[in-house]
């Protein structure tokens, strides 16, 4: 099935990828810009489903490498992303059949469209987290033995450069180290693949499932509800606190914006307090006891507590009011294999994995269904 994706649709879009990227994947708003005008410029694009796709096909996804925080004031000049894509063309003699998002994240859910656009070339209706994470060997492809290199790393001075790694863990180390030396942020196109292994390593119809959240997001807010109780019942979420940010510890270091902050509960939270750690993407939420409410690989997804439009790291600030959402993650995120890559012990959080949906009963048994709704 193929569905055409024009510039109205951009909205609904970036506000999906940004709640399901939680809290990471760069500010929707750049990439929802960039993808309107290359969509004005050179006509809608489409995105086609993976099964549709042929197996000798060569796939290829771009994104943005860095912190989030960086592309708040280092915009891309919007030739970034398709210059490592050409590059990658280059050195391995073919041109790419389809695109790919590698992950839902805001800005990371927007760019391949405006590379789609510019290219003529249709996406894929997948990516390679169903969220977003930190680090480029964070994905299901890495799960299913899909290297990352050749990888090409593109920069807003015109530099490019083309990464061959031992291992997708060392393609991070490496790309990591020269996304700082080209100030924090840069365009990448990795992970070149056939469609055969396309069908066998993306989580497929992602990009479905961010477009229909972006519209359940516009709706509610269309008629002065908070969309909080929509989104749960959508996706079998869990409303895991309502609380106001008391103060941030953020810094950009190394590539990532990493930090945590305070948050003091509100409404049915009051006199409760929580912690909320982050690195690039909201990986952690302990209750004032240390406890965990839930835990990376399973999703934290921020919204507004008033508007009710997705909060991402670089937006969090004193004084905002924010509602956190928990969905469960992808099956194989939750797997020995998929834990090694983005559990809780890889980022140094001192607690085991468990499961969302055991945490949240075992600390709320008895929850009650919240008001979700809210005068704009």
């Amino acid at each position: 099935m193929t569905r055409i994706i024009g510039p109205d649709d951009m909205e609904a879009i970036s506000l999906g990828g940004a709640f399901l990227g939680t809290g990471g994947g760069g500010d929707p708003y750049i990439g929802k810009l960039m993808a309107r005008a290359m969509m004005t410029d050179h006509g809608p694009v489409k995105v086609v489903a993976a099964a549709d796709v042929p197996d000798d096909a060569l796939c290829v996804p771009v994104c943005m490498m860095g912190a989030p925080t960086v592309m708040v004031e280092k915009l891309p000049n919007g030739d970034e992303a398709l210059a490592a894509l050409r590059a990658l063309e280059a050195y391995l003699g073919r041109k790419a059949d389809f695109l790919i998002c590698i992950e839902a994240g805001g800005l990371n859910s927007t760019i391949p469209f405006a590379v789609a656009a510019a290219t003529g070339l249709p996406l894929i209706d997948g990516d390679g987290m169903g969220r977003a994470f930190p680090e480029l060997q964070m994905v299901s492809l890495t799960l299913h033995d899909i290297s990352a290199t050749p990888m090409v790393i593109a920069d807003d001075k015109g530099n490019t450069g083309v990464l061959n790694a031992v291992s997708n863990q060392w393609t991070e180390r490496l790309a990591r180290a020269a996304t700082v030396e080209m100030g924090g942020a840069a365009l990448v196109a990795l992970y070149p693949m056939s469609g055969r292994q396309m069908k066998q390593g993306l989580l497929h119809g992602t990009l479905s499932l961010i477009h229909d959240i972006g519209k359940t997001i516009l709706t509610e807010r269309a008629a002065n509800r908070h969309p909080a109780a929509a989104l749960i019942k959508m996706r079998g979420g869990f409303d895991l606190c309502t609380a106001r940010v008391l103060d941030i510890e953020r810094k950009t270091t190394g590539g990532f914006a990493r930090g945590r902050a305070r948050l003091r509960g509100m409404d049915e939270d009051s006199g409760r307090a929580f912690i909320l750690s982050f690195q690039n993407e909201f990986l952690c939420l302990e209750d004032d006891e240390g406890q965990p409410l839930a835990l990376t690989p399973d999703l934290i997804c921020a919204l507004d507590a008033d508007g009710g439009l997705p909060v991402t790291t670089e937006n969090l600030r004193f004084g905002l009011a924010i509602r956190l959402i928990g969905l469960p993650a992808d099956p194989q995120w939750r797997s020995d294999g998929g834990l090694a890559l983005a559990g809780p012990a890889y980022f140094g959080y001192p607690h085991p994995f468990q499961p969302l949906e055991d945490l949240v009963r075992a600390r709320r048994p008895k929850d009650k269904p919240r008001n979700m709704e809210v005068t704009k």
